[in-house]
Parts: structure tokens; sequence; C-alpha cells
């Protein structure tokens, strides 16, 4: 057969090629309807122990679906599960969507680290745990647990513990302009007190070591040590110090101890971020100069901060705790002038 001339070809007589697939790549994803809803209460190496409808009874392990990619799942978050949630062993649900949080406990490993860690989701409150003697309080952290809770939508309470070794009046005269609610306990009595402002809510618990931490989630939690192995178990691993795990309350709520976190960097907060906490300050902030840290002099001399306290229209204790805590947002002591 005699060749054709490729002179004379038109585009009838070429064979295009299919590419890969007949048909198109779809973005819609499935939507789960059946779903069934659970909290998060433990994270162990890309498992998820979940709580079935916020029973405690009802554990369930879970992995991430694929579709879901990387988005971020922590103690705390309201997940949708499909598959097996059962619950019986050598089961694994797939955790399918993540609900919107209603706060976020953010932390970032040190001032300088641009990527901010959400460390604990949907917590109503954070109790600061904090030892009155041996050791002394350290009031920087309690600043940085502070701004934490104001940029992160959560309640502070202060918890101070061993009031057996002092007394809890000098500490507390230094967060009264805060109007920050607070209990006290003793390793040896039992805090009606504290367990009620707990009841029926989700508590988050930080604090350094040896400040009785430990000592408190053992009181409100008596089985916690049985309750931290069950959700270590369920999910094959091993509960570690660097991992936050919810603990149920026998009233009812939830506390999720915290081990990991020792201090907050808080790269990822603002200055405007912590002054939009103070209702006087808010409005006026925004006549300052661009770039204004809020400070004062000599940092910032334009601040118009002093103007509201000037104007009458503020305290200045408030505008002292407030520039405390733009300082320990920082890294700078207040009254020092030295690294926090």
């Amino acid at each position: 057969m005699a060749r054709r001339d490729w002179r004379s070809l038109d585009e009838s007589d070429v064979r295009v090629r299919p590419g890969r697939g007949s048909r198109p790549r779809s973005k819609r994803r499935p939507a789960h309807a059946d779903a069934r809803p659970a909290m998060v209460v433990g994270v162990d190496r890309g498992r998820w122990t979940c709580a079935l409808d916020s029973d405690p009874e009802r554990l369930v392990v879970a992995m991430r679906a694929r579709e879901l990619g990387r988005t971020p799942v922590v103690v705390g978050d309201v997940v949708g599960l499909v598959g097996d949630v059962s619950g019986q062993p050598d089961t694994l649900a797939r955790i399918v969507r993540v609900e919107d949080r209603s706060s976020v406990l953010r932390r970032t490993a040190d001032d300088t680290d641009p990527f901010e860690r959400v460390a604990v989701a949907n917590a109503e409150q954070l109790l600061i745990v904090t030892a009155l003697a041996d050791p002394p309080p350290r009031t920087g952290f309690v600043d940085r647990c502070l701004v934490a809770c104001y940029t992160g939508g959560l309640e502070p309470v202060l918890c101070l513990t061993k009031a057996d070794l002092a007394s809890p009046d000098e500490l507390l005269a230094q967060y009264a302009d805060l109007d920050v609610p607070w209990v006290v306990t003793r390793y040896d009595q039992d805090s009606p007190e504290l367990a009620e402002r707990l009841r029926g809510r989700v508590s988050a618990l930080v604090g350094h070591s040896g400040v009785g931490k430990s000592t408190l989630v053992n009181r409100l939690v008596p089985d916690a040590g049985l309750r931290t192995a069950e959700v270590s178990a369920v999910g094959k691993g091993r509960h570690t110090s660097v991992s936050a795990v919810a603990l149920p309350l026998p009233g009812g709520g939830w506390v999720v101890d915290t081990p990991g976190i020792r201090s907050f960097g808080l790269a990822h907060v603002t200055p405007d971020d912590i002054v939009a906490a103070f209702p006087e300050f808010a409005a006026p902030a925004e006549e300052c100069p661009p770039g204004c840290g809020h400070l004062g002099p000599p940092e910032d001399p334009d601040c118009v901060l002093d103007d509201v306290v000037a104007a009458g229209q503020a305290r200045p204790s408030r505008l002292e705790s407030l520039r405390r805590l733009l300082a320990s947002r920082a890294g700078v002591d207040a009254e020092t002038g030295d690294p926090t």
C-alpha cells in the first residue's frame, strides 16, 4: 500500500490516545451522614482513642481517614466516626470529620517558633495549677498561661495548691485586677469548691513539675491511673509524658491532664490579641501607631493606652496588669527586664 503524504492529513486522520482514566477526578467527598459523634480522649502514634457519644465507658480506637489529609486531631476534638465503632479488641474505626472548635489551647515550642501547636481543643476552662511554696510560684508561667487563655477562648482559673505551707493572699493580690477566678487547695483535704467548678465541664490542667497537679488529678479522679492505662491499652501503645489525656469526672465532666506542657511559646500571639481581652483598652489601641507593642515608654512612647488611664476611663492597675502580660508575651520579665 502506498504511503500517504503527511501533508494530505487532517485532524480526522489523527488518532487521539486517551489519557489515563476516562472520567475526570471529582473533588466531591462522601458526606458521611451516618458518622457517629465522639470525643477524642487520647492520642498515641497515629491512633486516636475516642469516647463514643462522649460516654467514657464506650471507648473506640480510630485512625484518621485519608480524605482528612494532615488535618490535626487533638484531645478534646469532637469528631465523626464511621466503620467499626464496637470498641472490640483489634477493631479500628475511621475519623472522617472534625467539628469546629469552640476553644483551643495553643502553644509554640518557643517564642521564635513560627509553627503553633494545638494542645487541647474545646476545653471550657484552664486550671493553672501553681504551688504557693515548694516550689515557689512562677508568675511568668502564670502570665503566659493567661495569655494562652485570652487568645484561645478559655476561661482561666488559678488553682493554688499547698495552702498548708503558705498564704495565697500575696499571689492573689497580683491578679486581683484581672478578675481571674481562683480556688485554694491543700494536699491533705478535698476541695468541694474545686469539684463544683469542674462538674459538668471540660477543663484542662497545666502546671510545672512538683506543684501537686498529679495529686490533684488523683483526688478528682480516684481511678485516674486505671483510666490512663485503659486509654493506652485501647490504643495499643503507652501514655507518655508528652501526651494529653482526658479523664472523666465521677460527677460528670472531663479533666484534660497535660503533663507534656512545661511552658508556652507565644510566637503566634500578637500584642493586639492580648489587648482585645481588655475591653476598656481594645478600641483606643486602634489609634496607636503601626507596630506599637503597647508596652509604653520607652519601648512605645506614642502608645495611647496611658491617655485612657489619664482620662479616668480605666484603672492604672488594669493597665499595669495588661502590660505585665504583654511583657510576658515578649519574653521579658515586667519587673526586672530580664528574659522570662
